[in-house]
């Protein structure tokens, strides 16, 4: 028996659900690749992603996932046999070493722990044993969407501060953009990147980096630097360039719309909306993990991020549940990767997402534990919509 009829839900932190108003949009005749629409959606798109940055920098628009992004930091501003430091939290700044690694850069990992943020205090010895100042470039993410950890971005600038070190410092928002606060300038950031499939509310397709002066800099001596990638070729004063060929104009077009839904909202409504999305879900997590049959993989509860959250399952197969999930009610929930490949499943609570789908990815995850009898699994969706009750009041 299956009650899947009707309209699927997506849990999974990318691709996410697609507003309406971002589908309609698409959904029209491509125009004159060289006409003055396409110039002035394309930078109305690039003067409203420097908002969503936080920066007053150069913005860039990749047809790329976030792997190209990755690409386009790095073969901007460095150069082969350039020694970069990455910051182990989960799976993706260690991914994005290994893409460094074999574009030619000599890459050092400072190890993490994969239930917990990067540690400050870790990075700043590391970085005052660098007298040399031998590294020239910090990676780290923001959000990982393998462990769900949220690393303190402020906390990373002011150990690099306080080590007085140059590198230029690199940070992933592919996860947290649009879901939480990101202040690039503010926070002294040199290159920042993004992509559609997650908070922005889009199709996977095309990514995004931003600049700063220092960045800019560093791309002057930059030995990596390909044409499809380069900021200088993309800097040039037609529109073309900004893409470096025929725009993915269908994906402008979403993207436009998704922006102006975000400025409609507003970024205090948006983060507060994440926020008790993200906290609801915890709430039932709680519940559930009372019998040991399910826990949270971040421990500390200030480091869990309000896009994604991990949960590890003892003594069961994860994927039994998630095909539960799929086949009876509709709902696809994220599987377990990288190192939790087999020992838990992931909720996304980022983007196009309301207190009805989420209340409803947690009734489902509360049924199937029920119906495959998997630990005392109640209280879990009450535990939520009481804390929302809480939270708003009447609004």
């Amino acid at each position: 028996m299956s009650v899947s009829r009707g309209r699927k839900v997506l849990a999974t932190p990318g691709p996410t659900i697609l507003p309406d108003e971002v589908l309609a949009a698409m959904h029209r005749q491509p125009i004159d690749l060289y006409g003055s629409a396409m110039e002035e959606i394309t930078q109305s798109c690039l003067a409203d992603l420097k908002s969503v940055f936080g920066t007053q920098g150069s913005i860039y628009i990749y047809i790329t996932n976030g792997h190209g992004a990755w690409e386009a930091a790095l073969t901007n501003i460095l150069s082969r046999g350039d020694r970069v430091l990455a910051l182990e939290s989960g799976l993706f700044a260690t991914a994005w070493a290994d893409l460094a690694r074999a574009l030619g850069i000599e890459v050092e990992l400072l190890p993490g722990d994969p239930r917990r943020a990067v540690d400050p205090a870790a990075l700043e010895e590391r970085l005052r044993a660098d007298r040399e100042h031998r590294i020239k470039a910090i990676l780290v993410v923001q959000v990982d969407t393998a462990s769900s950890v949220v690393n303190d971005i402020p906390a990373i600038r002011a150990a690099i501060d306080k080590a007085g070190h140059p590198a230029l410092f690199l940070v992933d928002a592919i996860a947290s953009l649009a879901t939480m606060p990101f202040m690039m300038d503010a926070w002294r950031i040199d290159v920042a990147l993004g992509a559609a499939q997650k908070g922005l509310m889009l199709p996977p397709g095309i990514a995004f980096v931003a600049a700063g002066p220092r960045a800019k800099q560093a791309r002057q001596a930059a030995g990596l630097a390909t044409r499809f990638w380069d900021w200088v070729f993309r800097d040039g004063e037609e529109n073309y360039m900004k893409h470096c060929g025929t725009a993915p104009e269908h994906l402008i077009f979403g993207l436009r719309a998704a922006l102006d839904l975000l400025a409609e909202e507003g970024p205090a409504a948006t983060f507060r909306r994440h926020q008790l999305l993200a906290d609801a879900v915890r709430e039932a997590v709680s519940a559930w993990s009372k019998d040991g049959s399910v826990e949270f993989n971040i421990i500390a509860p200030s480091q869990r991020s309000n896009a994604v959250t991990t949960i590890l399952t003892n003594g069961f197969d994860p994927l039994e549940l998630q095909q539960w999930c799929e086949a009876v009610c509709g709902v696809s929930l994220g599987t377990g990767i990288g190192s939790f490949s087999g020992k838990g499943f992931r909720i996304a609570h980022m983007g196009h997402v309301n207190a009805p789908s989420i209340l409803g990815v947690l009734g489902a995850v509360e049924a199937g534990l029920t119906a495959l009898r998997i630990g005392k699994a109640s209280g879990g969706v009450s535990a939520a919509s009481a804390l929302l009750g809480r939270s708003i009041g009447r609004g």
